[in-house]
């Protein structure tokens, strides 16, 4: 599966300044105006908020915006990594109503944000007669040397939230000893060429093993992966997800060496 949609609007060039407060970051266009970008993504970004990296911003022209431009993309190490997190949920919306993810190409309604288990909203609930599927979408922008994907880059009570309804969701239901009633994690990796996605042990232990849990009660674990360009985004997969437990010595020396705290 290999999908390539060019960008409808020019992304804007710059130079990261600073990233602060999680939602902003400073950037020195290449026109040389400073600018204040949001930035969407609420995690660590661990490795991609170095003052001096090459960024893209998207402009906006609402004027209801407190802020018309938005981080969208980082370079780092000759690679284009995607920032922005609200961006996968809206590639999948596109993906499911085009037919184009071929495992979920068979159902028949497709309804976002349906309110499901205590206090949750799921990404995605799809449904055909009376079979239904719920489906969560997880960003993923944290590579490793080993060429694996890591989610998340930090304490992420609320994804461990998210695979615990998941599993209640299955196993509440009456209709879900017969398959009436599955669960998926599909993980959109905004990284070049990664060979397939992990749980992190080492940013977030109790994640990890919540989705250890939630493979061995049914819940389905997905991805795919997304290149970025100036001009266009590719979507590609499906990609390995790996749920086996790993040494995370290698990961953390790693880490430690190249000082990747920000």
């Amino acid at each position: 599966m290999v999908t390539e949609w060019p960008r409808t609007d020019a992304l804007l060039r710059g130079v990261l300044l600073q990233r602060y407060k999680r939602f902003l970051a400073d950037v020195r266009l290449d026109t040389g105006e400073v600018v204040t970008a949001h930035c969407v993504n609420t995690g660590a970004m661990e490795g991609l908020t170095r003052p001096g990296i090459p960024v893209w911003l998207s402009q906006s022209d609402n004027p209801k915006r407190k802020l018309k431009y938005t981080w969208e993309l980082a370079e780092v190490g000759g690679r284009m990594w995607g920032v922005n997190t609200s961006l996968p949920n809206r590639i999948v919306a596109r993906l499911l109503a085009e037919r184009k993810l071929p495992w979920l190409a068979d159902w028949t309604h497709i309804r976002p944000e349906k309110p499901y288990g205590e206090k949750s909203r799921v990404d995605f609930w799809l449904s055909t007669g009376d079979r239904e599927h719920f489906l969560e979408v997880k960003n993923c922008h944290l590579l490793y040397p080993d060429s694996y994907a890591y989610f998340p880059d930090c304490v992420s009570a609320r994804a461990a939230g998210h695979l615990h309804e998941l599993c209640n969701c299955i196993a509440g239901s009456d209709t879900a000893a017969n398959g009436c009633v599955t669960a998926e994690v599909l993980f959109v990796v905004q990284i070049a060429e990664a060979a397939g996605v992990r749980p992190s042990d080492l940013h977030d232990p109790v994640f990890a093993a919540a989705a250890r849990v939630a493979a061995s009660r049914g819940v389905r674990f997905s991805a795919i992966g997304v290149t970025h360009t100036e001009e266009a985004v590719t979507i590609y997969g499906p990609m390995p997800v790996d749920l086996e437990p790993y040494e995370t010595a290698p990961h953390a020396l790693w880490r430690a060496e190249n000082k990747l705290t920000r």
